[in-house]
C-alpha cells in the first residue's frame, strides 16, 4: 500500500509565516482553562504514551494546563464523539492515530461522527508503523513470519491474533497478511494494546500487531518476539527485524498520530495550536522521547494534514471493500 511522507519542521517555516497575524492574536487570547487531550485507549498504551509526551511540550506554551484524558470505548469511537461534541474553544483536542478518522468510515455501517465535516485537523506530531508479534502461546521454534503462517496452516485452531481494536489498522494488517498468505486468521479485539499484549504474554493468543511504542520495550525484555514491521523499509529501533514485505508478504502501512479539533474553533486558535505542535515536534527533547518508543516526529500545516486525512480516507476504501469486513455495530 502506498505511503505518505511527511514533512517535519521545514515545513513549519511557510506556515508560520502565513499565519504570523493569526499566531499573534492568540497568543494574545492564551487558552485560560485547563487543556484536555482526549485519548480513545486506556492509559499505558502507546497513544497514551506519545500523548502525554506530546501534552508536556504544549504545557506553558499553547495553554498552562494541559492534562491527558483517556476515554476508551467503542473501538475509540467515543472518544472522537466527545470531541466532536466539545465547545469549540481550543480547550478540548483528540489525539488519535489514523485508523478512527480514515478507516472507519469503511469499516463501520454507521457512524455518529464525520471525519471530514465534524472536525479541523490541526497537524500529525508522531509517525510509526506497526508490529507483528508472538509470545509465550508460540513454541521458540517459530522463529519467522512464514513460520507463524505455517503453524497457523496446520494449526487453524491457533490462527489467532489480538488487535487493538475491531476495524481498525491492525486488524486489517492482519486481513491483508490472511489474503497474501492464503491462511484464515481470527481476530481478537481488545479495547487498547496493552491488554492485547498482556494476553499474547499470558499466551492467551498466539500473536497481535501492535504499534511500536506499544511492542518494542516488551521485545527487549524478552516477554514477546517481534517477526516483522510493516514499513516499507525496516524500522531503524528495531533494525534486526524484517519488513512484511522482506518476509514474502506483500503488506506496508504506516501510520501517522495526530490533533484535530472540533470544527468551528476559531482559525487563530487552530493556527495557534499547530504552531506549539510545530515547536514541540522540533525539539531535541520531543524528538528523544519519541525515539524510546520507536516513533519519530511529524509535522504539517493544517491544510495539508486536512490534504492527507482525505486521501488515506479515499486509500483505505478498496483495501476494506476487498477485505468483506463489516463491523456489527
Amino acid at each position: 500500500m502506498p505511503t505518505r511522507r511527511y514533512v517535519l519542521a521545514a515545513g513549519a517555516a511557510g506556515l508560520l509565516s502565513a499565519t504570523a497575524g493569526l499566531i499573534r492574536r492568540a497568543n494574545a487570547q492564551a487558552v485560560k482553562k485547563p487543556v484536555h487531550v482526549i485519548v480513545g485507549f486506556p492509559a499505558g498504551g502507546g497513544t497514551d504514551i506519545i500523548a502525554r509526551i506530546l501534552a508536556d511540550r504544549l504545557r506553558g506554551t499553547y495553554a498552562a494546563t494541559v492534562l491527558v484524558e483517556n476515554k476508551p470505548g467503542a473501538a475509540a469511537r467515543l472518544s472522537v464523539e466527545y470531541v466532536k461534541n466539545a465547545e469549540p474553544d481550543g480547550s478540548v483536542m483528540l489525539f488519535t492515530p489514523d485508523f478512527p478518522i480514515t478507516v472507519y468510515p469503511h469499516s463501520f455501517r454507521s457512524l455518529n461522527y464525520d471525519p471530514l465535516r465534524d472536525f479541523t485537523p490541526v497537524a500529525p506530531a508522531a509517525r510509526s508503523m506497526l508490529t507483528y508479534n508472538v509470545g509465550a502461546g508460540v513454541p521458540e521454534s517459530v522463529k519467522t513470519l512464514a513460520d507463524f503462517v505455517q503453524r497457523c496452516k496446520a494449526n487453524p485452531a491457533k490462527a489467532s491474533y489480538g488487535t487493538t481494536a475491531a476495524g481498525g489498522t491492525p486488524h486489517f494488517v492482519g486481513v491483508m497478511l490472511a489474503q497474501e498468505a492464503g491462511v484464515p486468521m481470527t481476530p481478537v479485539h481488545y479495547r487498547g494494546g496493552a491488554p492485547a499484549l498482556q494476553d499474547l504474554i499470558g499466551g492467551h493468543v498466539s500473536a497481535s500487531i501492535n504499534p511500536i511504542s506499544e511492542s518494542m520495550s516488551f521485545a527487549k525484555a524478552g516477554t514477546i518476539r517481534i517477526l516483522a514491521v510493516t514499513g516499507s523499509r525496516r524500522s531503524s529501533f528495531l533494525p534486526e527485524v524484517p519488513t512484511m514485505v522482506e518476509a514474502g508478504y506483500n503488506v506496508v502501512v504506516e501510520s501517522w498520530l495526530g490533533v484535530f479539533v472540533p470544527a468551528k474553533t476559531p482559525a487563530e486558535i487552530v493556527a495557534a495550536l499547530s504552531a506549539a505542535i510545530g515547536d514541540a515536534v522540533k525539539s531535541s527533547q520531543m524528538i528523544e522521547s519519541l525515539a524510546k518508543v520507536g516513533n519519530t516526529t511529524a509535522f504539517q500545516s493544517p491544510a495539508e494534514f486536512a490534504a492527507t486525512v482525505k486521501a488515506d480516507i479515499a486509500r483505505w476504501a478498496p483495501v476494506v471493500k476487498a477485505s468483506g469486513f463489516i463491523a456489527e455495530d
